[in-house]
């Protein structure tokens, strides 16, 4: 079937061409560290956004490219490239970290990757992440709502040259600190397509894993957290809890400080990203070095926010998150550069996170982002669990739909004690998310299974649960829903009122889905 692209759209695209902005894309048939040639078609290039050279890898889906979703994914830190995504989360490729004992590590296949069902922009962004450079200095700078801006611009530049695309459902991907970023994009997107520009981005949904949401929620909702998990005695809780009285993010008193430094030294050993873990190093000496320069210039403010935070140790190779090294050594290989058509002498050195860049954080609280959102009709995905950090989707009037700590929707209690739970007439509930590397194995093989079992990714989704999956799909966030627990046992979920959530501390959905 031939896409029908309008009148309009195509004179953008004239006028893109003949504005100069420059686009380069090639596709990639192989790479260094993988045998053979890839077995996914991969294409690689920069689109310009003013003064910035985004570099992006789009890898087209393995199943029916013109019409399964496009999904664009960008990572957190911010600073982290799209490499994150592609070789650590959702991609087609995964380091083999088996008995590697240096030079350039080795890829293999990943079956399990998103791309199955969908097309994926992985994007180095902002500037200054990954590949992605820019041309003046002043556009070295970047803040959340210019990074926000500059992704809708990028979409709408990267969909200008990919017509084939242009009809294809939109979706966003994002994880940590990008949490920040997604619901203003998607805002800007909808903004964008009632006022008729073009090309009209077909916006149905957005992905969030372990998002930033409010920096202060965040905060206060680490020590309940960690009591809720057991990481701290109820001794140690109630001494911060009546000592701070609930404000663990700006300590106004000497008993509060003391308590907050006992946690932190209580639990320093444990992983922030997924608390079942030890905490371990994963960044090159190099690296580490940076973030340690990172962490001197923040505020005072934003040091004071930062209290249950693991230390850094050296040597921890055996952990889980070791092969972050891998892509600090691959990246900086000629022969990989010139593999993915890296421009030469753009970028100095590759990290997986580069902690460097002139970033400022001019939005803390995207609260009232969502709130717009409820009424967009969008389909949303949250997942997380066992990431210590970014926890606020509990706290104040954003509430998680669950009473065991996993995200089914984001839901928004109103002053009059109303809650509202509707993004849209779809949900999906996953439990068990923690934040990457450890949150691999449940973004690939739970996660992504599920999505490959459903007809249309995202936009199609069955009543039914699927069987034997910790998950249940609901058509009305207010209705009663059939879930299944492993044993494929059912249980009815219900749905309690504000007055309910406020005074048991319970979730819209009640179930228990172990």
């Amino acid at each position: 079937m031939a896409t029908k692209v309008s009148s309009g759209y195509l004179c953008c695209l004239l006028l893109l061409l003949l504005s100069g902005t420059a686009f380069s894309q090639l596709i990639v048939k192989t790479l260094p560290g993988f045998p053979g040639e890839l077995p996914f078609t991969l294409e690689t290039g920069y689109i310009t956004v003013d003064d910035v050279e985004f570099f992006y890898y789009f890898i087209e889906s393995e199943g029916f490219p013109g019409a399964d979703p496009l999904l664009l994914y960008y990572n957190g830190g911010p600073g982290c490239s799209g490499l994150n995504g592609f070789l650590y989360q959702i991609g087609p490729l995964k380091f083999n970290i088996t008995g590697y004992t240096g030079g350039l590590p080795t890829l293999i296949y990943e079956p399990s990757s998103w791309s199955k069902t969908a097309n994926i922009i992985f994007l180095d962004g902002p500037v200054g992440a990954g590949f992605s450079y820019a041309t003046a200095q002043e556009a070295w700078d970047t803040t959340d709502t210019l990074y926000a801006a500059q992704l809708y611009e990028f979409l709408r530049n990267w969909l200008s040259i990919h017509p084939n695309f242009v009809n294809n459902p939109v979706y966003l991907g994002s994880d940590s600190y990008a949490g920040i970023i997604t619901p203003i994009l998607a805002q800007n997107i909808i903004n964008g397509n009632e006022a008729g520009v073009e090309p009209f981005v077909n916006l149905k949904g957005f992905v969030l894993s372990c998002p930033h949401t409010n920096t202060d929620l965040e905060t206060n909702v680490k020590i309940p957290f960690a009591h809720r998990m057991a990481l701290i005695s109820d001794t140690m809780y109630d001494t911060a809890k009546d000592s701070c009285h609930g404000n663990y993010a700006d300590p106004d008193n000497s008993n509060c400080t003391e308590a907050l430094s006992a946690i932190s030294q209580c639990i320093e050993l444990i992983s922030d990203q997924n608390i079942l873990e030890p905490a371990c190093a994963f960044l090159s000496p190099k690296a580490k070095e940076m973030a340690k320069e990172e962490r001197a210039r923040r505020s005072l403010r934003e040091k004071s926010n930062n209290f249950i935070l693991p230390s850094t140790r050296i040597g921890d190779f055996w952990c889980k998150n070791f092969d972050y090294l891998l892509s600090d050594i691959w990246g900086n290989y000629k022969s990989v550069q010139d593999a993915l058509h890296v421009r030469p002498g753009t970028v100095k050195q590759f990290f997986r996170c580069n902690v460097t860049i002139e970033y400022t954080v001019d939005t803390d609280d995207v609260v009232p982002v969502h709130k717009n959102l409820t009424a967009s009709g969008l389909q949303i995905l949250v997942f997380r669990d066992l990431d210590i950090r970014h926890q606020s989707i509990n706290a104040g009037n954003v509430m998680i739909c669950s009473t065991d700590g996993s995200i089914i929707i984001l839901c928004i209690a109103k002053n009059n004690g109303e809650v509202i739970c509707q993004y849209g007439d779809w949900l999906k509930a996953i439990r068990g998310g923690a934040r990457s590397p450890p949150r691999r194995k449940f973004v690939r093989e739970e996660a992504g299974v599920n999505v490959d079992r459903q007809t249309n990714w995202f936009g199609q989704v069955s009543n039914e649960p699927v069987n034997g999956d910790d998950n249940a799909t609901l058509q009305n966030p207010r209705a009663p829903v059939q879930l299944r627990d492993k044993g494929n046992n059912e249980k009815q979920g219900t749905v309690l009122d504000g007055a309910n959530m406020a005074t048991e501390n319970k979730g819209i959905l009640e179930t228990n889905m172990e």
